[in-house]
């Protein structure tokens, strides 16, 4: 390939490489074992109809141009998003850095403290900010956020309220609109009834079980909730409040007056616009309700020394284990976003931060004293940032004058006008809407009037402290915030540091010039509701990517909407839903699912409202065509669809794909395809090749939009022409189809698109296809590798696998009392993150090396492996004993190898430097072994008191 061509920077194995590796696994070419691994009926008979590759130069020049048609308006819409400064010392040093970007969900706890800790100060700033009990490390946006609460509220409803077939919750029409569609949608399968209205005139009976409110309203007024908050919880029914958290530096935490759940959005904790995402939503609760709670929550435990450690607290609740029965199905968070929004909080400190809102609120009184000077009447007796302003028959003038100035304002109805102020808004800004308003009505043009009280009062000032803790107070200084940062992305291990071979997680190269757009103003400071004239690059952009989306995938349609993988799943559902309720088959409820799926499909299923039943899988990994068959025809009346990952989760693709979506549809139903395994598909064959009919994609695996530590991700979803009319649509913004929305924004997390529109444009139709097949070249390549020591699960009819394998480790329990546990953390001590464990078989581990990483890398943990099943042998021969071993204690610290006692049977280079490359490139994990179960037991998930740091020991 020639030099400037990308896809010779993205794919790793060079010429030489292909021929040794092609020799390894014993074929001719790269073609023939294409052949040997997809089946020849459902491969592609001729190439994608996607433009030609372009170089990287040529990339970044058309997209600067592409961001020209975007306009950076002053914008004062609100409604969830603001302006905000991103710090630059967060920007460079996080948001664009490849240490934070690129590592993965912290499932490996000792090798993840770093952003581990971020999370944790992210859901102490939360804790504090909201005064309740119990967070997790972010959600996808608060439109959701806002549907996980009534959804918890659903599950944990009383005894007496199930008895009393309570299914009402009221939601206030104060909540933003793009919460209340959301609402509609996950609501409506559940059978839970939405009542929307002002709270203080309505009457809630015994028929409802919860409650949503927001503070401050939509339109910016404060209310006073607590009384009728008390009154709620006084009829059984639990309270919800969707809060500004910049708002709750100087108001009244709605912890304080009784909420059982607060959420909302950090965005304008420092994290970009992005015309609707990625941002971090918060979710925090009472105690009581931790079980219950969705999403991922960081807590604190202690490792194998007594020292402190963090991980991932009680997992049990999540979709991977419960399927069918989790709390929710998320899978994706939002940790980048959190990271940066809870670093806002740390690098500004409590004080600074009290200023940044005071700021805001100050600029709207003035604003609002000067608008009320000329005549016009602001309505909101209490707010913080936004006012609403009569507009005395002067609406359309104060529209066209504000577009003039290259001003976006709210226009609530056809009187009266919204105008949200936030950190950017300078005096330069409010004297040009002060201008607007004078010229609408004739006036004179004022200066900016000064103000010398504020009008939140006594009554809902905020009295309780916030931020106390140490890590808030004490790097303020760009030097030492940037030694934070430092030391906290030392601790883990990214693709910066080596191979991320996570089964069914796709870890390929997130390459600079696919990121580098993210953060320019021109793409990052659009607000997502702009009218669509003035985002005319993300326009394009979006077009493009979804006519590119719709060629890979065969299908006709495609929604951008649905901001992560499992959200895509629930989509799809939904769509399938939707269609087969427009014809009259609303009784269609069954959904059937292979053992072998990924613990989001039952829990999305659950959510549509579908009934779940379970198919077999053959010994060889595949579908077992037979029960697939008695199922579809003992349930074919009530039918929905079948879920079928492809290549499945086996690592396998199934030759009877065909055959099982034909079953499918001849019932009745409608066959979804999870994309997780898209890139193993891609140039080579598709979902409507195989029979699907609806299809997500994973834009954080195939499409290079990075795993950010546990997200962002993106989860767009394709269908075909008989499902198009039911895409999820948009209350705000028009979009999609007829049916309501399943996330705040539009085009769900709209800025990190660019990524996958850049890994297309720069690969092009042969580039893509190419990473396809370097992707199963490199996983077979392992397999050629590690057999004759591991087992290698399952394999295509022509022993192959498809772009990742199983390795069973199952046999060392019993020969060596080795768990899959002891091997995951021995990696580490080789410099490697473990592959998937006990997924979807349990004491197996899974192996995707995607296509970016090259033939050295491959050996390398190739190497690392054998040389583990070499300390296994040991311990199956006795030479190593069977519980002071390197693996039974890996993995190794710093500390531990250095410390002045040295009580094991091994030396201390065996544990730390089992093979030469170890000395000259050596990842210390943070921590040793993590105590899950003390983690569990003794929940903690905001910051220790500092005392606790102090105890630690070596």
């Amino acid at each position: 390939m020639p030099i400037l061509d990308f896809a010779s920077r993205h794919i790793g194995p060079d010429a030489a490489d292909l021929d040794q590796m092609l020799k390894k696994t014993g074929n001719d070419s790269l073609d023939q074992l294409i052949q040997e691994t997809v089946p020849s009926s459902i491969r592609l008979s001729k190439p994608l109809n996607l433009p030609h590759a372009q170089t990287e130069l040529q990339f970044l020049k058309q997209l600067r141009s592409a961001g020209s048609k975007n306009k950076n308006f002053a914008t004062f819409i609100g409604l969830g998003y603001y302006g905000t400064v991103v710090p630059g010392v967060i920007l460079r040093n996080i948001l664009e850095n490849p240490g934070w970007y690129t590592a993965s969900t912290p499932y490996q706890a000792e090798i993840s403290q770093g952003r581990l800790e971020a999370l944790l100060n992210f859901q102490t700033m939360v804790l504090d900010l909201t005064g309740l009990q119990i967070t997790n490390a972010s959600l996808l946006d608060e439109a959701t956020a806002a549907a996980e609460a009534m959804h918890m509220f659903f599950a944990t409803r009383p005894k007496e309220k199930v008895q009393q077939n309570a299914n009402r919750i009221f939601v206030s029409e104060g909540c933003f609109p793009q919460t209340i569609d959301v609402l509609r949608t996950r609501s409506e399968p559940l059978g839970i009834e939405i009542v929307t209205g002002d709270p203080f005139s309505t009457d809630l009976d015994d028929g409802y079980f919860g409650a949503i409110l927001q503070y401050p309203g939509m339109n910016g007024e404060v209310a006073d909730f607590s009384s009728w908050t008390t009154s709620a919880h006084h009829r059984g029914i639990q309270v919800a409040v969707a809060a500004d958290l910049m708002s709750l530096l100087l108001l009244t935490p709605p912890g304080d007056w009784g909420a059982d759940v607060v959420f909302g959005s950090s965005q304008r904790f420092g994290v970009p616009l992005g015309y609707g995402g990625p941002h971090a939503a918060y979710f925090a609760a009472k105690e009581s309700y931790k079980r219950e709670m969705p999403g991922r929550i960081i807590g604190v435990s202690v490792d194998s020394h007594g020292n402190r450690a963090l991980r991932m607290a009680l997992q049990t609740r999540e979709q991977h284990i419960r399927r069918d029965k989790a709390t929710s199905n998320i899978c994706t968070a939002q940790v980048l976003l959190a990271v940066m929004a809870g670093m806002y909080a740390v690098y500004h400190g409590p004080d600074n931060l009290k200023s940044i809102a005071e700021t805001i609120h100050k600029n709207a009184m003035r604003l609002a004293k000067g608008i009320e000077s000329l005549g016009y009447r602001q309505l909101n007796k209490v707010y913080f940032d936004t006012l609403l302003i009569h507009s005395s028959n002067r609406l359309e003038k104060i529209r066209q004058s504000a577009l003039d100035a290259g001003i976006n304002l709210r226009y609530a109805d056809n009187e009266h006008i919204a105008i949200s102020l936030d950190e950017t808004t300078d005096d330069d800004v409010i004297q040009k809407l002060l201008d607007v308003f004078a010229g609408a009505a004739g006036k004179k043009l004022i200066p900016i009037p000064d103000v010398s009280s504020d009008v939140i009062g006594s009554v809902f000032a905020r009295k309780s402290s916030y931020l106390t803790h140490p890590v808030f107070n004490q790097y303020h200084s760009e030097t030492e915030m940037l030694r934070y940062i430092k030391s906290l992305e030392n601790k883990d291990l990214s693709l910066t540091h080596s191979m991320i071979p996570l089964g069914s997680c796709t870890m390929k190269l997130n390459a600079t010039s696919e990121m580098r757009p993210v953060s320019w103003s021109s793409w990052s400071d659009i607000h997502p509701f702009a009218p669509t004239d003035q985002a005319g690059g993300y326009q394009q952009i979006i077009g493009e990517l979804e006519q590119y989306l719709c060629e890979i995938t065969g299908f006709h349609a495609v929604s951008l909407q649905p901001n992560s993988g499992a959200q895509g799943e629930y989509a799809g559902l939904m769509v399938i839903r939707a269609w087969q309720h427009s014809r009259g088959e609303t009784h269609r409820n069954v959904v059937l699912i292979p053992s072998s799926a990924h613990g989001t499909n039952p829990a999305s299923a659950v959510m549509a409202g579908m009934k779940v039943i379970v198919v077999a899988c053959d010994d060889m990994g595949n579908i077992d065509i037979p029960d697939l068959r008695q199922k579809a025809e003992k349930y074919k009346d009530n039918l929905s669809a079948l879920m079928v990952t492809y290549p499945s989760t086996h690592g396998v693709f199934e030759e009877g794909i065909r055959e099982i979506t034909s079953i499918i549809h001849q019932a009745g139903g409608q066959v979804y395809m999870d994309g997780a395994n898209m890139n193993a598909q891609v140039g080579l064959t598709n979902p409507a090749t195989i029979g699907a009919d609806v299809c997500h994609l994973n834009l954080h695996k195939t499409f290079a939009i990075p795993h950010g530590g546990g997200g962002p991700g993106m989860g767009p979803i394709a269908v075909a022409s008989h499902l198009a009319p039911f895409l999820p649509s948009h209350p705000v913004v028009r979009t999609g189809g007829n049916t309501t929305a399943v996330s705040a924004a539009p085009w769900g997390s709209a800025s990190i698109l660019l990524i996958s529109y850049a890994y297309i444009r720069m690969l092009g139709s042969r580039g893509v296809t190419d990473a396809t097949k370097y992707a199963i070249l490199n996983a077979n390549y392992i397999k050629a590798r590690l057999e004759g020591k591991f087992q290698i699960l399952y394999t295509g009819s022509h022993h192959r696998v498809a772009h990742e394998m199983i390795v069973d480790c199952r046999p060392f329990k019993a020969s060596a009392g080795i768990e899959v546990e002891d091997i995951a953390k021995r990696l580490m001590d080789y410099g490697f993150h473990a592959p998937t464990m006990s997924f979807p078989v349990p004491g197996t581990i899974m192996i995707e090396p995607t296509e970016s990483e090259s033939k050295d890398e491959l050996d390398r943990f190739c190497d690392a492996l054998l040389s583990i099943h070499g300390e296994i042998s040991e311990i199956e021969t006795g030479a190593a004993d069977r519980q002071d071993n390197v693996l039974k204690n890996a993995p190794h610290t710093l500390g531990s190898i250095t410390s002045d006692t040295w009580k094991h049977s091994y030396s201390r280079q065996k544990a730390a430097f089992p093979l030469p490359y170890l000395l000259n490139n050596k990842f210390w994990p943070a921590v040793g072994r993590v105590d899950n179960a003390y983690g569990d037991r003794n929940l903690i998930c905001a910051c220790p008191p500092v005392e606790s740091y102090l105890e630690a020991v070596v």
